[in-house]
């Protein structure tokens, strides 16, 4: 492992003196891909000065105590010094063990976000409802930027579906975890018995595509323009500005009808179309590889069911690592970190695991 460090190093230095060289300066294109790979870079080698330090007090440590030169107070120290210096090697490892370990990469970009109702009628509309809040609050305390792309709302304030895009740095590398089957256990304010109802919603965390990973031909799509429509009359556009595109090779159907433009419309589904089509792409390449990169916990499969929410027990269960925590509210209220810790935790543990 430090033999790669090592190289790494050298690495990081040959593009530091690049980073100053007039021409590359001038050349931005050039310069900003290598400071993305400067910057991928620095916690390694910042780490690895650390090791060296380390390393270094270490054998120092061992030398003198070796030479039985050091007088009793002396002794103590460099005792103490050769305890503390192993201690921190040994922690500083593991911590560049993970650091190395193959980043995906799609961990920086944008997600696509796409949250439906599913078995539970309203009581699962507005779960999804409570679950696209709970991402916008931990989007917000993040600093990430959160935009609507499409929503279909019901009569009590639920949604059947809402699809949106947050913008900001690691978005994916912590929203990845999401995708799957989120299950909900309360009682439903409409029922008369106080009995538990059990409603599921499907939540798909997308990375957002860029456009050159993916080239659609614009023959292959069949976009239909429409009259944009919401719940008990809300909304409605009396020009034709909803778009449904349609991508005719596969018969996946996009629409996206929040804004009063058909040009933005159009624009918002297509950046959902291509995302679905990347990751469609990426999910049969995945296939095809006998050892495979797991991007999250878990299978990845859209029919596992993968948290429930226990309103009763104020309980959520994470089923992908055997996580329960009883903090329902605070979750709820966006504060996701303590589960989301513990899901990349197992995850960089599995890598681990599949590198011995």
């Amino acid at each position: 492992m430090i033999e790669k460090v090592k190289a790494l190093e050298d690495k990081f230095n040959e593009i530091n003196e690049r980073l100053m060289q007039p021409e590359v300066v001038n050349d931005n294109r050039q310069y900003t891909s290598l400071m993305k790979e400067y910057s991928e870079l620095s916690p390694i080698i910042d780490k690895y000065k650390q090791y060296k330090k380390a390393e270094e007090e270490y054998r120092e440590a061992d030398e003198l105590l070796s030479s039985g030169d050091a007088d009793k107070d002396f002794k103590e120290l460099l005792q103490q010094q050769y305890q503390d210096s192993k201690k921190a090697i040994e922690q500083l490892t593991q911590e560049l063990t993970l650091l190395l370990l193959p980043k995906d990469p799609n961990d920086e970009k944008n997600v696509i976000v796409e949250i439906r109702g599913g078995a539970g009628g309203e009581e699962a509309a507005l779960f999804a409802n409570s679950l696209y809040r709970m991402y916008t609050l931990y989007a917000a305390a993040k600093g990430w930027k959160i935009e609507i792309l499409n929503e279909n709302a019901t009569e009590l304030g639920g949604y059947k579906e809402i699809s949106f895009m947050i913008e900001g740095a690691g978005a994916y590398s912590r929203l990845k975890y999401e995708s799957g089957v989120h299950r909900v256990q309360r009682v439903p304010e409409t029922e008369s018995q106080g009995r538990i109802h059990t409603s599921t919603v499907t939540v798909a965390v997308l990375p957002e595509a860029e456009d050159v990973e993916l080239e659609i031909n614009e023959k292959d799509l069949k976009i239909d323009v429409f009259r944009s429509s919401g719940a008990g009359g809300q909304h409605i556009n009396k020009t034709s500005s909803a778009i449904r595109i349609t991508h005719l090779p596969t018969g996946m159907v996009v629409e996206c009808q929040d804004e009063r433009s058909q040009y933005k419309n159009k624009d918002k589904a297509m950046k959902v179309l291509r995302s679905r089509l990347l990751e469609r792409e990426q999910a049969a390449h995945d296939d095809k590889i006998a050892s495979e990169r797991r991007s999250q916990v878990g299978t990845g499969d859209r029919s596992e069911r993968i948290r429930t929410y226990n309103f009763p027990e104020s309980r959520i269960s994470d089923h992908r690592i055997g996580l329960t925590i009883y903090k329902l509210d605070s979750f709820l209220n966006g504060n996701l970190d303590e589960v989301i810790d513990a899901l990349a935790t197992a995850d960089q543990a599995e890598k681990l695991a599949n590198q011995e």
